[in-house]
């Protein structure tokens, strides 16, 4: 199903669809995003990229203080000036591991994440190797039978995606380059 993001009720039937596990196509930061409940709904968003299981999915976040829910590790003071924003934040996760994180600047998001109450998985939209989508047509084409919602709001910027930084260990490090230009002194 496509729904335009200029209907009013558009956006209360995207949180309903995302609060009883779906998944849905909507605006991000950078670029358009397949999106879901984490962690509910990680096995069905791999399904649709064709993604494998050795490759987490980032997780975005209503805000900075909802880091603590999943690491005990807080958002480095050096790095903070760029939350919110398109900066995915590696962390130690509770238990084991690491979780990637995002505080996203999009208000929509921002409010998105504020009626759900839990993260998001996102990720690109394409099938895991090819290039993301940017064009609503394409992702139609290319999704609607896979994705339970496509929140249609007009063409994306279709700029770099977030950057992405491993903060887990010491000096921090730049995993993926991006939106955000991170100085070497912040990453000490």
């Amino acid at each position: 199903m496509v729904d335009r993001a200029a209907d009013p009720e558009s956006f209360h039937r995207l949180v309903a669809i995302l609060s009883r596990g779906g998944v849905a196509i909507v605006p991000c930061d950078t670029m358009y995003g397949i999106v879901g409940l984490a962690p509910e709904t990680d096995g069905k968003i791999r399904r649709i990229k064709g993604r494998g299981e050795d490759k987490p999915f980032l997780q975005l976040i209503g805000d900075s203080s909802w880091v603590a829910r999943m690491s005990d590790m807080a958002v480095p003071a050096a790095l903070s000036r760029h939350w919110p924003g398109p900066l995915t934040l590696v962390f130690p996760a509770r238990g084991g591991g690491s979780v990637a994180l995002r505080y996203p600047d999009s208000p929509f998001l921002q409010r998105l994440l504020d009626a759900l109450g839990q993260p998001l998985y996102s990720t690109s939209v394409n099938r895991s190797g090819a290039p993301p989508l940017a064009d609503i047509a394409t992702m139609v084409k290319e999704f609607e039978k896979d994705v339970d919602l496509i929140y249609d709001a007009g063409r994306s910027s279709s700029g770099p995606p977030s950057t992405l930084i491993d903060i887990t260990r010491r000096p921090f490090q730049v995993l993926r380059p991006g939106a955000i230009h991170v100085s070497p002194e912040e990453l000490v």
